[in-house]
Formats: structure tokens, sequence, C-alpha cells
């Protein structure tokens, strides 16, 4: 069977773009998998409507992933989901994930943690955090 070069490059594209996705699933299993304490915080803004305070909240959060005891984390926003169980009244959430609760609490007193409480605390009108560990 002949095939054109043009065919051979998008069935041989699709493969590769499989095959990713695979190795991207594969490795955050396992990333996911070696976590063992769960830090979500959410975030309340005075200024709910203010794009200033939002992106000043974000920028204080990724300097804030420089600590080293932060093995993954996430920056989000509210999806745009609707059902009754769902709470989008928050304006940023943070979730960090750590080794062990040693690590955790190591984070709380960091200098970095500290400065951004500091920086950023004037920001918002409400935190909530849910802590979680490994269920057995």
């Amino acid at each position: 069977m002949s095939t054109t070069r043009r065919e051979f490059i998008a069935s041989t594209g699709k493969a590769a773009i499989a095959g990713g996705l695979i190795t991207l699933a594969e490795n955050n299993t396992t990333d996911m998998a070696e976590n063992k304490f769960v830090h979500h915080v959410y975030f309340w803004l005075k200024n709910p409507d203010s794009k200033e305070d939002k992106a000043k909240l974000i920028a204080g959060l990724k300097k804030l992933s420089a600590v080293k005891t932060i093995k993954w984390f996430h920056i989000g926003q509210p999806a745009d989901t609707n059902r009754g169980v769902i709470d989008t009244s928050y304006a940023i959430s943070w979730c960090t994930f750590f080794d062990n609760d040693a690590d955790q609490a190591s984070y709380q007193v960091d200098p970095i943690h500290l400065k951004f409480v500091e920086e950023c605390s004037s920001l918002w009108t409400k935190v909530i955090v849910y802590d979680s560990v490994d269920a057995k």
C-alpha cells in the first residue's frame, strides 16, 4: 500500500501525540501517588472584581511555590460548573502536595511563606484551608 507524505506525517503525528498523552498520564499518576499530604487553601478577595488584586495574589502564590518542601502545586479559580454541591464563591485556590506532615509544617514557618502572608494578606477577607492525608 502506498501512502502520501501528508498521510504519513498525519498518522505518525497522531501516534506521537497519543504516546505523549499516555506518558503524561503515567507520570502524573506516579507523581500524585508519591504525595502524602495535601494542603488546599481557598481565598476570598476583599475586592472580588479587582483584576489587579487577583493578579497580585496569583503572583504571590507563584513566588510561594519556591518553598523547597512543596512537591507539586496548582493555582486555580472556580470552574464554570453549576451543581448544588459546588461552591464557586472563592476567587483563587492554592493546592499543594507534600511528602509528609513534617514537610507541610516546615512550609508554614518557611520565610517565603511568611513573606507571602505579610505581602498578600491585605488582599483577602476570608481563607479556608483543607488539609488531608492518605486514607488508610
